[in-house]
């Protein structure tokens, strides 16, 4: 028996491993976080216990979790996007060690991804960004030592922001003075949805733009020139004359 954690991905059901799909198709024991993975994601599937996380608590979780385990029975532990981010199965895994339950992990594609790929952008550019900080507002728990939006913002990078949609207003404040009043930003409801939505502005207008689309949550925000840019070099990996393994 094994619990596998799955990436369902951003909502569209297509977005998901074959991997992922073929474990939710085969697990006799479905738990999945319906508020943000789209029933239609475990279409096909022929699990005799089907169960809407977003009604439990942790404990009771763990508790269906025990049960398959007793049964012998495989469960699709089902979560939106890439597990490993914002999951919240840290704390399950916790639980799952102590008692001696066997666990998997199954990558997903993440919301970050399915924003670029709205907007039609690369988030790593020479010359512009080359790394990307995918972060959180700290609402309801607060953010470790170096990690405020102050520390990671003077690195100027792509910034990817989960859960900040209501403090707009506060994150621009302190991106403002890293970033500059002109760098593109966007805010992107629901990504790869039948309801998609996004804004795309500049750190100087968005909270405006925003306002009037009327976003309040399941949205993500990217800030930084890569938004933007048409102006950088080209990689060396393509560029004529440069040797490598396959291209000597």
């Amino acid at each position: 028996m094994t619990v596998y954690f799955i990436g369902a991905g951003p909502g569209d059901p297509e977005l998901i491993t074959v991997k992922g799909q073929r474990l939710i198709h085969s697990c006799p024991v479905i738990i999945y976080a319906g508020s943000l993975v789209p029933e239609a994601v475990l279409q096909g599937h022929r699990a005799h216990q089907v169960v809407n996380s977003a009604e439990l608590h942790l404990e009771q979780i763990i508790e269906l979790i025990s049960q398959a385990h007793a049964r012998g029975e495989d469960v699709a532990r089902v979560h939106s996007g890439d597990p490993s981010l914002y999951g919240a199965i840290g704390e399950q895994i916790r639980h799952l060690r102590a008692l001696g339950i066997p666990f998997d992990i199954i990558p997903g594609v993440t919301a970050t991804a399915a924003c670029a790929a709205l907007l039609g952008v690369e988030l790593t550019l020479p010359d512009i960004a080359q790394s990307v900080i995918l972060t959180r507002y700290a609402d309801k728990t607060t953010m470790p030592a170096g990690e405020e939006f102050a520390s990671l913002a003077r690195h100027g990078t792509t910034m990817a922001i989960h859960l900040g949609v209501n403090h707009l207003a506060k994150i621009v404040a302190e991106l403002l003075p890293h970033y500059g009043a002109d760098c593109p930003i966007a805010v992107v409801h629901k990504a790869s949805w039948p309801d998609q939505d996004w804004v795309l502005g500049t750190l100087d207008d968005i909270v405006d733009k925003v306002q009037a689309k009327g976003f309040r949550r399941t949205a993500l925000i990217l800030v930084g020139r890569v938004l933007a840019a048409d102006s950088f070099s080209e990689s060396s990996l393509y560029r004529a004359g440069h040797a490598h393994l396959y291209r000597p």
